[in-house]
């Protein structure tokens, strides 16, 4: 599956007071893992960009001034996100932008919505968690995913960020405890690891071996949590075809 995380910076705030896009960060990802392909465009809006808008990302007109103008890039923007599902935060925000270029250019592009399948991480963060904050920067701190470095934002930046607390959305359980306590490890929020990024060509892990003691300790340790819970655990009701590693 095919994924790409998208982002936008803009002039201000509604593209149907004119408002255009300046930034758009790209990242890559297939079957969940970040491919290193990403697109990074920088936009010559030809106006002005909103003070708040400038407080937010600090692009500045003069820094666009030598940069493309939508027209020139559109066709590379289509060719990286067709046929892909868009991971957006605030979709509507971006997808309405971005559209609202596609439409300054003719009805021969279409709109986004035509082109790839979007999924909205806003919408999903409040479902995940109704009645809390549910911007970035929140979603960081409660998956742990690190974003100290980002001071401002940056259309690049933040796809990069997304796509690293999407993973950490999405990805069930996060860390496995033994323990049998009172299960505070069994993934959830607030046990999160933090997310450290893995290159996509990266060798191959190894697979080492249990020893005799070892899988024996294992094997007490599952003993004992039966005991606990007063029935087997998944794990002892495997088989030998079910473990491939013994």
């Amino acid at each position: 599956m095919r994924q790409v995380v998208l982002d936008t910076e803009t002039t201000g705030l509604e593209p149907n007071d004119g408002h255009r896009v300046i930034e758009i960060g790209c990242v890559e990802m297939e079957n969940r893992r970040l491919t290193g392909n990403n697109l990074h465009l920088y936009l010559n809006p030809e106006r002005e960009i909103d003070a708040g808008a400038l407080a937010v990302h600090g692009i500045s007109t003069e820094f666009l001034a030598d940069k493309p103008t939508f027209d020139k890039v559109v066709d590379e923007f289509l060719a990286f996100v067709d046929g892909a599902e868009l991971v957006i935060h605030n979709a509507p925000f971006d997808v309405g932008f971005l559209n609202h270029e596609l439409r300054r250019l003719g009805a021969r592009y279409g709109t986004i919505e035509q082109r790839c399948g979007v999924l909205d991480t806003l919408v999903m963060a409040r479902q995940k968690h109704p009645g809390q904050k549910n911007n970035l920067d929140a979603l960081c701190r409660r998956y742990f995913v690190e974003n100290g470095h980002r001071e401002l934002h940056g259309a690049l930046l933040d796809a990069e960020i997304l796509a690293d607390v999407y993973l950490a959305m999405t990805g069930g359980q996060t860390r496995l405890s033994l323990g049998g306590n009172d299960g505070s490890e069994q993934g959830g929020d607030a046990t999160a690891e933090a997310i450290r990024r893995l290159s996509a060509d990266r060798p191959t892990l190894a697979v080492v071996r249990p020893s005799e003691s070892e899988i024996q300790r294992h094997n007490d340790k599952l003993t004992a949590i039966a005991g606990k819970n007063g029935e087997p655990t998944v794990w002892q009701g495997l088989t030998e075809d079910d473990t491939p590693l013994q």
